[in-house]
Order: C-alpha cells, then structure tokens, then sequence
C-alpha cells in the first residue's frame, strides 16, 4: 500500500519551529544568523498577499500574466535529516503487513511517521531528506523541498517497508558518526531506531550524539519497540522458540521463566537510553509501533510549537 497523502494531510496545521539558530533565510518564524542570497535556483512559487516583491520573476509574469517568486535551495527555513534505522529487529513483528495503519511493524511506524514529517515541512517550504542505516549506511537522499523530491522519498519509504532483509544486524555509533562527519550544515536530525544494542555499545552511541550536538544539530530520538512483547514480554505459557532477526541466533525457552529478569532489564535500558538524552539535550519521544503513529507524532508537534 503506499503512503497516502490523505493519512498525514491532518499535520498541514502544525508549524515545526526549529528550537535553535539554523541555517538559511529569516523565513517566518525561523531564525538565522547568516544573511545573503543563494545563486542556486531551486523552483517557483505562486506569489502570495503579503510576499515580498524582492524576487518575483517578472520574465514570467510577462509571458504567464501571473506572480511567481524564485525560491533557491538555501532559502529554506530548516534543513532535516531524518535517519532511520533500516536493521533486521526492525521488521518485527514478522506478522505484520504494513497494508494498514494498524497493521504496522516497526519499519512501517517509522516510514508512516518520517512521511508524515515530510508533508508538514514540504508545506512549510523546509528542506528534508532521509538517511537508512543498518550495519553502515545504506542509503542518503539530499535535503531538498522541492515536490518532486518528495515524491522520490515516499517511494523509498514505501519500498523500505515493504522489504525484509533477515540477518541484518546495527551499527548505530558507527553510522551516527558517519552522518555527523558528512553532514556540515545545521540541521534537524529525526533519528528513528528501536535502539537495540549490546549493553556495552551504550557508551559508543552517546559519543556519536554528542558528536552531532557538538556540531549544532538539533536532535529528536524516536525509540519505537513493539511495547507488547518487547517491553512487557507478553507471551503465554507455552513453550517458545525465539530467534533473533539480525544475528539468527535460536533460543527455546518457556517465557514465564524468564519474563521478570527480561522486563528489569529492559526497563533500564530504556531508562538509561532516556535519562542520558536529556543529559544531552536529545528531545525524546518513546513509540509503540502497535499505537497510532499520528498520536505520537501530534504529541511531537504540540510540545514543539510550546518551545
């Protein structure tokens, strides 16, 4: 099924006003501390009551009888990346079809909820582009605002979870500080991931996002687990057979044996991922791919039009 306008319209009327100085234009509400005027001819836009008049395409309007204004590339209000995790834990649960709205895995809670990002600043004339990573990255758009890159990125999003490679495994640090190193100007940085790592991998995923607030980039973690199984280990009492998505690895067991000691251990690691975010002023938001991505999102864009 592909991501449909019509479920991520309802977001139009949010604004998503950029927490700190980022790069571009004072464009309405935005801020910015560089000033200037980009060579780099991006698209026209129908002239609006109350634009300014500075750069209408008088040309145009001489063959076409209507007012357009030249927009370029770094005319736009933010610049966001939106890095999403693209490993085999993923695309669980396996049952999931991702033909519905409530029929989503983690894959397609994350593609739903990235679209639905990119509406609302395709509307606001903001750049966007997307970022897919497993063990490296595995595939980087550019950050543009033009229509047409949008649809280019919906069709990515839309294959994305739609394939379902098993044995892929993550690299979170590794690719965070990839995305730190090439990614110069700043920017909004939407990181989607169930944030499944060994625990000795913590330490190594801060350090690359401090690395990117280090460079001034504005970040929002989205840490989305199936809350069922995932969190509170909702299985019967039957025996299992588990086998992890990324490293094959098979386990037999009976899940009432062990469901307090996975809990506890999930719970703290989830604590630790959140109580360190804040430490370095990582917005946070924890998603259940089993909920409606709209309330999560809806939640996301109040808290930033308060701020």
């Amino acid at each position: 099924m592909p991501i449909e306008q019509l479920h991520i319209q309802q977001f139009s009327h949010f604004e998503l006003l950029a927490k700190q100085v980022v790069e571009g234009f004072i464009t309405g509400m935005h801020q910015s501390p560089f000033h200037g005027f980009s060579v780099e001819f991006a698209e026209h836009k129908l002239y609006n009551k109350g634009d300014s008049t500075r750069h209408i395409d008088w040309k145009l309007f001489a063959r076409s009888e209507k007012l357009f204004l030249k927009r370029f590339e770094e005319e736009t209000n933010l610049r966001c990346n939106i890095v999403i995790d693209n490993s085999s834990s993923m695309y669980y649960p396996k049952n999931k079809s991702n033909t519905s709205l409530t029929d989503l895995n983690k894959i397609g809670f994350a593609s739903y909820t990235a679209a639905a990002i990119i509406y609302l600043l395709q509307k606001q004339a903001d750049a966007f582009g997307i970022t897919l990573f497993s063990n490296d990255i595995e595939q980087r758009t550019p950050i543009k605002s033009t229509v047409v890159h949008q649809k280019m990125v919906f069709d990515i999003l839309d294959k994305c979870m739609h394939t379902n490679t098993l044995n892929k495994t993550t690299n979170l640090a590794k690719s965070l500080h990839a995305i730190a190193a090439t990614q110069h100007k700043r920017s909004l940085i939407v990181l989607i991931s169930d944030m499944l790592y060994a625990d000795d991998e913590l330490q190594n995923i801060l350090n690359a996002l401090q690395h990117m607030r280090h460079q001034k980039h504005e970040i929002l973690l989205i840490h989305v687990l199936d809350h069922a199984t995932e969190l509170r280990f909702e299985f019967d009492a039957t025996p299992h057979h588990f086998i992890d998505m990324e490293t094959g690895v098979e386990v037999k067991c009976t899940p009432h044996q062990f469901k307090q000691q996975y809990i506890t251990r999930m719970q703290t690691q989830a604590h630790a991922i959140k109580e360190k975010c804040l430490g370095y002023k990582v917005d946070y938001i924890a998603a259940d791919n089993a909920q409606s991505f709209n309330e999560v999102l809806v939640a996301f864009l109040i808290r930033r039009t308060k701020q």
